[in-house]
């Protein structure tokens, strides 16, 4: 039980990282399995167990998104994924609970199936996560859209691309282009996204935030 429960209605910047900074997305399967967990999981009642799902004759033919998103349309979903980005060791939420506890049903069925997956694939067992996942409120319209921008210069910020756009496993994609089918992400109504507004907006931050996080490192190591 959380001491503080998350509030219904309320956006959250949610963040999980592995134990002991183990790296736990080590390649575009890695990616593609949770990104996909992270629509699937969405809807209160998903059509089948993940795994069993994803074995299905439509899904290999059509691909999980087409089909998935054909079968739960008229679903009430239980969060609203504001924007998300993928790190090797960890990975950051922006989440809108749209149901009471569903932040906290969300995060556990994504990362058990998840762990599931990884221990069965490297053949080990025990946990994969920290035993909690971190959670900060969001109160202004302000802190959003700033938020957005921390998360999607987290892989530069770490040096494993030189721009956010070349980074796959994040939804700055889905923010500066126009053209992606079946995103993930839904800011409607939350924010007034222009692509190539945007995109100026997060890469004027990007050395910045960058130098941010080398002088982290020195001073913190451990953390």
């Amino acid at each position: 039980m959380r001491k503080q429960q998350l509030v219904t209605g309320q956006i959250y910047h949610i963040v999980s990282r592995s134990i002991a900074n183990f790296k736990i997305f080590n390649d575009d399967n890695d990616c593609n399995r949770i990104l996909n967990l992270f629509q699937y999981f969405e809807v209160d009642n998903p059509p089948a167990k993940f795994s069993l799902f994803m074995s299905l004759k439509p899904v290999q033919e059509l691909g999980f998104q087409k089909y998935f998103y054909s079968l739960i349309k008229d679903q009430d979903k239980i969060v609203q994924i504001i924007a998300y980005c993928l790190m090797p060791t960890h990975i950051h939420l922006i989440l809108k609970q749209l149901k009471e506890n569903g932040i906290s049903s969300y995060m556990r069925k994504i990362l058990d199936s998840y762990t599931r997956y990884f221990n069965t694939l490297h053949k080990r067992k025990g946990p994969l996560w920290e035993s909690r996942f971190k959670n900060v409120l969001v109160e202004k319209d302000e802190q959003l859209i700033h938020l957005t921008r921390y998360i999607h210069l987290n892989p530069t910020s770490a040096g494993l691309v030189k721009k956010p756009e070349l980074w796959k496993y994040s939804s700055h994609l889905e923010y500066i282009r126009s053209d992606q089918t079946n995103p993930i992400t839904d800011h409607d109504g939350l924010l007034e996204i222009k692509p190539k507004t945007y995109r100026k907006f997060v890469n004027d931050q990007k050395d910045y935030q960058r130098n941010l996080a080398l002088i982290k490192k020195i001073i913190y190591p451990n953390l």
